[in-house]
């Protein structure tokens, strides 16, 4: 079973995350974030993850760091349930349509770290979620998942909708680069032999 438990204790956050990559999407969530904790029930559920988050963060100051340090933990998490990455696919991509948005992701699961993130967000906050704050969850989420994540806004003008759309669209391609690939026989899918 692919699963990971990653505990990140600092000054600013106190964070636990616990994934299955196999799952069936189920997911406890509790951020201290709401329009976080929105977007990761989200994710698990478009990817299939079972995934558990609690954080305990100092939003009386913002939420950078508990945004920040969760994206970071949970990059983590995929990396240590990934292992040497036998068998796996990949790559994955979704092109995914949220009335009139069109986000396109795409990643690659290559032992590198790069987002290319670009996206037209019109406004500063969500309720009370600052909208900056998807692009700091996302950069710390490669940086420690170690993969390459391309993120695109083709279409869209509301803000809830482009970041909804952005969290769909990114799990469902992590979850066609995480799956089992039969033809792979358990190879690592590089010609260096690892990822």
């Amino acid at each position: 079973m692919r699963t990971a438990e990653i505990i990140r204790k600092t000054g600013e956050t106190d964070i636990r995350v616990a994934l299955n990559l196999d799952g069936a999407g189920k997911c406890e969530i509790d951020t201290g974030v709401g329009f976080l904790n929105h977007m990761l029930e989200l994710f698990a559920r478009h990817g299939r993850f079972d995934l558990q988050v609690s954080c305990k963060g100092d939003t009386w100051v913002d939420d950078h760091h508990s945004v920040e340090d969760i994206g970071i933990a949970l990059g983590q998490a995929f990396d240590q349930a990934l292992g040497e990455k036998k068998g796996i696919r990949r790559y994955g991509q979704r092109l995914l349509p949220m009335d009139e948005t069109l986000i396109l992701s795409a990643v690659d699961l290559s032992g590198r770290s790069y987002l290319g993130y670009s996206l037209q967000i019109p406004t500063e906050k969500v309720g009370t979620f600052d909208t900056e704050l998807g692009e700091e969850f996302f950069q710390g989420f490669v940086r420690h998942a170690r993969c390459t994540l391309h993120i695109r806004q083709l279409a869209g003008a509301n803000s809830h909708h482009i970041l909804e759309g952005t969290f769909k669209s990114v799990a469902r391609a992590l979850k066609e680069a995480v799956e089992i690939d039969p033809t792979l026989a358990g190879e690592i899918p590089s010609t260096k032999g690892m990822l």
